[in-house]
């Protein structure tokens, strides 16, 4: 099953499992956000928006927050000493894509724990029994 969603004035075609960078999106690293704007589900019947599908919602888990490419602008005038330089930088969301549900259930796959650094205890030398 697909769905097309659309946030930050862009569509994207999704299937779970996927990683997405999108336009800035608030929440916490980790935590599970649900866009609601699907256009089509897909799969054995497809059903398409008239704009949006009803009831129909993505869950997607925020990985993280982090800023793109630097698009530089430059501007010259020729032969009228008149030069602009600017450099611009979008704020990006990387979302993991996990569940696409419809019929507006609830998602139920909740995030996923992180993983923590095993810490090897430090080698017990033997005490001298002095």
């Amino acid at each position: 099953m697909f769905a097309v969603i659309k946030t930050g004035g862009r569509q994207y075609r999704v299937v779970a499992e996927d990683v997405l960078e999108v336009g800035k999106i608030e929440g916490e690293v980790g935590s599970i956000i649900q866009l609601g704007q699907v256009l089509v589900l897909g799969g054995d019947t497809p059903v398409l928006g008239l704009p949006m599908v009803e009831g129909a919602t993505v869950a997607a888990e925020v990985l993280s927050h982090k800023r793109g490419p630097k698009i530089i602008s430059f501007k010259k005038r020729r032969r009228k000493n008149s030069r602009r330089k600017r450099g611009y930088r979008d704020e990006i969301t990387v979302l993991r894509i996990t569940e696409i549900l419809a019929d507006g259930k609830k998602p139920t796959v909740g995030p996923r724990p992180k993983r923590e650094k095993v810490v090897k205890p430090a080698a017990v030398e033997a005490e001298d029994a002095a």
